[in-house]
């Protein structure tokens, strides 16, 4: 028996190893993606006393307001949706040393308008003994790239590093770049059911199944749901915590087992004074951006942005306290923001407003392709802050890249420093020409936009009000339009809100909020959609205040409003689809929304969360731009 025991031992051992051998075959090892970065020498500039320090063959900045505005490199990989990064790893060159004469000049401090007063950001970054404490950070995401779901991981590289206390720069001219992921055991197999979900209340069904069927004779499947099979389980178990979340859950339901792609929401205010009601459900953060105005605002991009980068439902609540896109002095939700699928929300009131959109978007997609009008875009800009030391014209900038973008199209520019517009008359007379394009970039509320003349903040150009809509008669010739401006796309306005602002404020609601213009029955940007006989087939605009950089802080010959917040994303829509051919009208403004968070990390700066999420698309976003052919 005492020899049988050793003999057993070693069996059980033996066996062991023969088992986690067997075992270590069937395990793949991880995966490692590499690339080494070069940089060039920093080229230092003293100017007006301060030092400007770039690195030509950098893609971005570091644009922290109130820190030192240093170059960085910007650098995303794409992996399948489920890949598991293990590990980022960046090892940099050993440091040069520059002693400089005179400190960093900062990053540009963001402005916004409020009731006619430029306000600057105040939350400026209080910056350790060394900028940046890290020579590198990474963020994940998960969302859509063309008709894949991926995982984006971005890498910002700081080949600078500055010592305020001592005025010293460091330089490294070289990064190793390390990724070490594991791929998906599988990816399942897409479903194709249908392509398009509209989503809307059952009374606007009837007046929506023309557009269902001019869809599906174009080829892409749709269906239509009503809120109702939505709360009653009939096509996925319902949950949720409230309305929103549940219509969120089936979108999620319906781009994992129909295979969707494109969501359309059918349905604006309903009613509700102290509580608002919604033919189909919104979203509110509680995103604070301190500039005293608002603590949060619409963001349909919550319907949009389904999983977080690893493979979790996108609550956009992390921390459970049922407070959605938290970011405030009590606390701060971890966000995905990549959005899965193309979204867009008519926001219609009645079904009056439903017919009316439908035929303008089945007669825009059969009528449109081929004519000469489509190839104009119309651009509206001026001046949006004034400054007798900024050569630059921000609207008028952002407007002009734009145009660089669309080769092909005839430019009209109306800009307050051509002379091509000096008031309503102008812009109404550009749109009722036709054009495939319409931009403007100045500043707004929910019932007007206005911009500057040249360095003159003390006079206001007025370009199109609400009560200039009737007056466009452009027919069948719609643009799809772009607008930059606060609160010109806040779709919860109604009369309503002047009863709610009085039982909430008394008497100095009058006084105090009556002008925020909250109240008119339509905001600017809807309104322009829904207007009849013209309009625009669909606007792009701001559901809160809308941020800009001014001047060009970081000395490259661009201006910084170009480079920086809401400029930067409505130039990139033009972008995506005059220069990487996204021809849905979806595809290309998700896709301007992707490449802002690819380049700005979305949960290290409030106002680049804020950029995305409040940047609606108030349209049908399977579109096909110019019409089908």
């Amino acid at each position: 028996m005492k020899r049988f025991v050793p003999l057993v031992l070693i069996g059980i051992m033996v066996l062991s190893g023969l088992g986690a051998a067997a075992v270590s075959k069937t395990i793949e090892p991880s995966l490692k993606k590499t690339e080494i970065l070069f940089f060039s020498n920093p080229e230092i500039i003293t100017k007006e006393s301060s030092t400007y320090v770039t690195i030509n063959n950098v893609n971005n900045w570091l644009n922290t307001p109130g820190a030192p505005m240093l170059p960085a490199s910007v650098t995303t990989y794409i992996f399948p949706f489920g890949t598991t990064i293990r590990s980022v790893d960046v090892t940099f060159s050993e440091p040069e040393e520059y002693i400089l004469e005179n400190t960093i000049v900062s990053a540009p401090t963001p402005v916004t308008s409020i009731a006619g007063t430029l306000v600057r950001y105040n939350q400026e970054k209080e910056i350790g003994s060394i900028y940046p404490e890290s020579l590198y950070e990474y963020h994940l995401g998960a969302g859509i790239s063309g008709d894949d779901h991926v995982l984006f991981v971005t890498i910002r590289c700081f080949p600078l590093q500055y010592i305020p206390t001592d005025n010293i720069l460091l330089y490294r001219n070289t990064a190793s770049l390390s990724i070490t992921y594991d791929l998906p055991t599988a990816q399942p197999a897409k479903a194709d059911e249908y392509q398009l979900v509209i989503i809307a209340p059952k009374d606007f069904s009837k007046a929506l199944q023309p557009l269902v069927d001019h869809k599906i004779s174009n080829g892409i499947t749709t269906k239509l749901v009503t809120r109702n099979e939505i709360c009653d389980s009939v096509y996925f178990p319902a949950e949720g915590r409230d309305c929103a979340e549940e219509m969120k859950y089936f979108i999620k339901n319906a781009y994992d087992q129909w295979g969707t792609d494109y969501v359309l929401l059918v349905g604006g205010r309903s009613g509700g004074i102290l509580n608002e009601k919604w033919h189909v459900p919104v979203r509110y953060t509680n995103l604070d951006d301190g500039a005293n105005w608002e603590g949060g605002y619409l963001s349909d991009l919550y319907f949009a942005d389904l999983y977080d980068a690893f493979g979790n439902f996108s609550t956009w609540d992390s921390n459970g306290n049922g407070l959605f896109a938290e970011w405030n002095n009590q606390g701060k939700d971890i966000l995905d923001l990549y959005p899965e699928v193309y979204l867009g929300r008519l926001a219609c009131k009645n079904v009056n407003e439903v017919k009316s959109l439908v035929n303008k978007i089945i007669t825009y997609e059969t009528t449109t392709a081929g004519a000469e009008w489509f190839n104009r875009m119309v651009v509206v800009g001026g001046d949006s802050a004034p400054n007798a030391t900024d050569p630059w014209y921000e609207g008028e900038e952002e407007n002009a890249l734009a145009l660089q973008y669309l080769t092909g199209f005839d430019g009209v520019r109306l800009w307050t420093s051509n002379g091509n517009f000096t008031g309503s008359q102008d812009v109404i007379d550009g749109i009722n020409a036709g054009c495939g394009f319409l931009f403007f970039d100045g500043h707004g509320n929910p019932s007007s936009w206005s911009t500057h003349p040249p360095h003159n903040g003390s006079l206001w150009i007025t370009g199109l009000q609400l009560k200039h809509m009737p007056e466009l008669t452009n027919g069948e010739k719609l643009p799809v339009t772009v607008c930059g401006g606060c609160h010109n796309g806040q779709f919860n306005t109604s009369l309503l809100n002047i009863p709610q602002g009085f039982l909430r404020d008394g008497f100095s609601y009058f006084q105090r909020k009556f002008y925020y213009m909250e109240w008119v029955p339509e905001c600017w940007a809807w309104k322009l959609v829904s207007v009849k006989n013209g309009g625009s087939i669909a606007t792009m605009a701001y559901t809160g205040l809308d941020w800009f950089a001014t001047e060009d802080w970081n000395n490259d010959s661009i201006p910084d409003c170009t480079q920086f917040f809401s400029g930067y994303a409505n130039t990139q829509f033009f972008k995506n689809y005059g220069v990487n051919n996204k021809t849905i009208l979806g595809q290309a403004h998700t896709s301007a929304l992707i490449d802002y968070l690819n380049t700005y990390p979305p949960m290290l700066e409030i106002l680049d969360c804020k950029t995305v999420q409040e940047f609606v698309l108030l349209g049908d976003p399977s579109l096909q731009i110019g019409g089908y052919s």
